[in-house]
Formats: C-alpha cells, structure tokens, sequence
C-alpha cells in the first residue's frame, strides 16, 4: 500500500498580514492628502511602470489582444495594452475615493446612467434578478451606486488571503448598502436572497476551468461559469449586462446597461444554459469593443480550452 504524505495548509502568518494592513491603511491616509485627480494621474505613471517591468504580464495582454483584433497593428496593440495596465492601477484609486467623494446629492458630479431605467425598475419590483459585468474599467462603482440608492443587491465576490486588508476592503464597498457575500459560501445563500427578491450581482468574465461551458469570446472558446444561467433558469429572472465606463481619465464613469435577457427568450431553446451563457458573454463583449482599452486583457480568460476530439480511425 502507498501512503501519499498530504501537504499541508500554508498558515497565515496573523502578524505579517496585520503589518501590511497597517501599510494599507497609512498608504490610503496618504493618498488622501492629496485630489482624485492627482492620485489618478500618478497611477497612470504607476500603470506605465508596470506595463514596461511586467514582462509576463504585457506578453499576455498582447498576446490576448492580438489574438482578438486580428485586423490591428502592432501600435495599436502597444497604445491598448498600456492603456488597459493604467486602468488596472486607476480602479484601486477609484476603490478608495468612491465612499469619499460619491454621495446622494452629488452623483451626477462623478457619473451618469445609460440605458438602465428599465433594469432599475426590474430590479425595484423584487422578484429576484441577476446582474452580470466584467472587469472593465471601474466596475466596482456599480455596486456602490445601487446601494447608494437602496437597492436591495448583494455581490457575490472572492475573499482576499489577507483576512484584515479583505474585512477593509469589504466594508468600504458596504458603506452605503452594498452587501458582499463570500464566493465560498454563496451558494448557501442564494435561495433566500431569490425567495426575498434581491439581485445578485457577478463578475462573468472569470475563466471557469476544464468544467466551465465553453462560448465564445473574441472568436475563442472560452470557459464560463454555468451559475449564472442555471440560476436564471431555476428562479425564472432576468438577466441585466452592465458595465461603467470611464470618460477620459477622470473620476468620471458612464454607467450602463448593455441587455437584458428575459426568461422569455430562452424559453423555446434546446439548450438554454448555452444560449444564455453565450448570450451574456456576448453582451460583454460588445461593450469591451466600444473601448477595448479599458479592459483587463492582463486576465488569464481562455487559460482552459475544449479538449480536442480524437481524430476517428480511418
């Protein structure tokens, strides 16, 4: 008989984890010394910085997108990819001063809305929807907004290794109403959150492993979560595709909704789960074609493809 020696769970180090949570909250205290418009113009030298440095990183972000405009030249490539690294450095800025400067009487300052009247009043009616994004430009100030306005909503999200930097973290997003749920124990809860009529609100554009159902993206398979639809199904809701998008380099977003998908329409498919699941990754992509460098093409989203079918014996 073998015995396989299991390895053990790498320990948190509590002190290490508490000093760097110390560092973080010294770091925001700084940055608030000083305007949003100053914080984001030095995290777009900071984005350059990492875009020149990161070697692995900028590879996949040209890899990904020469893969997917195919028709662009290498300029073109170089102006997205780096414009997309700046992105990724203006959103932690657009974390932490979104509960400082975002309130009730002044959100017209820092955004305006889209296309989403009729999402809005999907959602006040309380019988249940879920809202799908991807990691575009600041979408984490769409969960802020609707809780901002009372919207009985709850982001399902992952939780960071540092167990003080994630409990920061995720208050600041419920300072206003947000609600976050752990990833790990979301299924648990999201029958009651259905039987109340909340909307759960998700970020859809993660690869799912050898598991996921592949779809389309960008004319690539790409492995997606099967949650969202079979949740869908299951509870009879719509489905919104939102997303926000950042104006220039300001703390200034368009924030709208791309489609809605109704029970209705998938009621007569032979394979709903696909045709929803391509039809909202669809929808994502037509919003990142509006402005392709506000993405994170940095994101590992076709890590996993379909296996390949053997070749039948002539």
């Amino acid at each position: 008989m073998v015995y396989i020696k299991k390895r053990k769970k790498k320990k948190r180090n509590v002190i290490l984890n508490y000093i760097a949570y110390l560092g973080l909250r010294i770091l925001v205290a700084f940055l608030y010394l000083f305007s949003v418009k100053r914080n984001l113009k030095t995290a777009c030298f900071l984005g350059r910085l990492l875009w020149k440095h990161y070697k692995r990183g900028r590879k996949r972000a040209l890899d990904n997108l020469r893969a997917s405009y195919p028709e662009k030249d290498e300029a073109w490539y170089e102006e997205t990819g780096r414009r997309s690294f700046e992105q990724l450095a203006m959103i932690a800025i657009d974390v932490l001063f979104t509960p400082k400067l975002v309130k009730k009487n002044n959100w017209r300052d820092y955004s305006y809305f889209k296309n989403a009247e009729y999402a809005k009043w999907l959602m006040k009616e309380g019988k249940g929807m879920l809202m799908v994004a991807g990691h575009y430009a600041n979408f984490e100030i769409m969960g802020y907004m609707l809780g901002l306005f009372g919207f009985n909503v709850y982001s399902i999200a992952r939780p960071l290794d540092n167990q003080f930097i994630n409990k920061y973290l995720f208050s600041v997003r419920e300072r206003v109403g947000q609600k976050v749920i752990d990833k790990k124990g979301a299924t648990a809860m999201i029958d009651p959150l259905m039987k109340e009529g909340a909307t759960l609100c998700f970020i859809a554009d993660q690869d799912a492993g050898r598991k996921g159902l592949f779809v389309d993206f960008f004319g690539r398979k790409a492995s997606t979560y099967k949650s969202i639809g079979l949740v869908a199904m299951q509870y009879n809701i719509p489905i919104g595709i939102g997303y926000s998008r950042r104006v220039g380099n300001r703390f200034y977003f368009e924030i709208g909704v791309k489609r809605i998908i109704r029970p209705q329409e998938w009621a007569d498919k032979d394979d709903p789960l696909r045709w929803i699941t391509q039809e909202y990754t669809k929808a994502i992509e037509d919003f990142v074609r509006e402005d392709p460098s506000q993405y994170w093409w940095l994101h590992r989203r076709w890590k996993h493809q379909p296996k390949q079918k053997a070749n039948p014996k002539s």
